[in-house]
């Protein structure tokens, strides 16, 4: 498994990472059986794996205890990292979303921030947490300063309860206010050949600001790894549904690029899916791709693709194909 630095925080984290939002399970995901996702995890440990990011909002709560209960005697094994900023116990910040009775708002206030990383320091059983990411910045009306975030994070650092400071879903000229105030590390964006808008702004910026990124969705909740066909419903409250490449119309058309790279993964030996998360983290500027899995099998898959190295005439055809597709109907 290829390792790389994420930052300059003298972390080092494998290129594939074990994204723990759908073991949070909810309505986006639909039932999730805790023993299976602590053997997943323990598989994707085992196969090389040691990222594993989560945050408290999956599942409120849920997928943290999980990840806790799953570390018991490996943590060491194991760089955490979790997220801040959608909150749920008062009504401070903006509304974001609602869900099983919850209303969760968007706020970085330092009181919210504390309160949070005591939450998932608790659930996730650890004294410290290796990368804490904020999850959305909140719409200017309510927006903390970014140096006041920064202040609250610098003093967890200084306190050692953090080790790294990220930020998720955040543009080029929010991380610069942010790197005024400190370092910081981490930027987690979405990515996925499907979906490739940050090469524009936020790749570059971090390649050339020693920003790593933990790219999330990069099998596009699954779809890029050919095992969802056309034949797969999905009740109306699950995630995919948002997502126009799951119409039938598009999926086929993915789908046929998909089974056109048969002699690619004859190649490299290897899936679909391994051959694009291989593809994803051969990309300028990205550091770790994040894939999730509910079992066991599905975690040591995506490990596989970790010491994969496609060649460059190959990384360019899956690009012109991808590219072909054009943006979903």
């Amino acid at each position: 498994m290829q390792q790389r630095e994420l930052g300059s925080s003298g972390i080092q984290a494998s290129v594939v990472a074990f994204g723990a939002w759908a073991i949070g399970g909810g309505p986006w995901w639909g039932p999730t059986d805790d023993a299976e996702s602590i053997r997943a995890i323990h598989a994707a440990l085992d196969a090389g794996i040691n990222l594993i990011d989560t945050a408290p909002v999956y599942g409120f709560g849920r997928s943290e205890d999980v990840i806790g209960r799953a570390l018991l005697g490996r943590r060491d094994r194991a760089v955490l990292a979790t997220k801040c900023g959608l909150w749920w116990d008062d009504e401070t910040g903006v509304l974001h979303f609602e869900q099983l009775g919850y209303k969760v708002r968007r706020t970085l206030d330092p009181r919210t921030i504390r309160a949070e990383v005591e939450a998932s320091l608790k659930r996730l059983r650890t004294d410290r947490i290796d990368v804490l990411q904020t999850h959305w910045q909140a719409p200017e009306a309510f927006k903390t300063p970014i140096a006041d975030t920064m202040a609250c994070l610098l003093d967890l650092k200084q306190q050692g309860k953090i080790r790294a400071i990220g930020a998720s879903n955040i543009t080029p000229a929010e991380m610069d206010e942010y790197r005024t105030c400190g370092a910081l590390d981490v930027c987690q964006p979405r990515y996925s050949l499907l979906d490739r808008r940050i090469e524009a702004d936020v790749l570059p910026y971090c390649q050339k600001n020693n920003v790593a990124t933990l790219v999330y969705s990069p099998l596009e909740q699954g779809l890029l790894t050919g095992k969802i066909g056309l034949d797969k419903h999905f009740t109306p409250e699950e995630f995919r549904n948002r997502i126009a490449w799951f119409k039938p119309a598009n999926r086929q058309r993915v789908l046929a690029v998909l089974a056109g790279w048969k002699e690619l993964t004859d190649k490299y030996r290897c899936t679909v899916g391994q051959l694009v998360i291989a593809w994803t983290v051969a990309q300028p500027g990205v550091t770790c791709a994040l894939c999730g899995a509910r079992k066991a099998a599905d975690a040591v898959e995506n490990a596989g693709a970790g010491d994969l190295k496609l060649e460059t005439a190959d990384i360019a055809r899956i690009r012109r194909d991808a590219e072909a597709l054009g943006a979903p109907q």
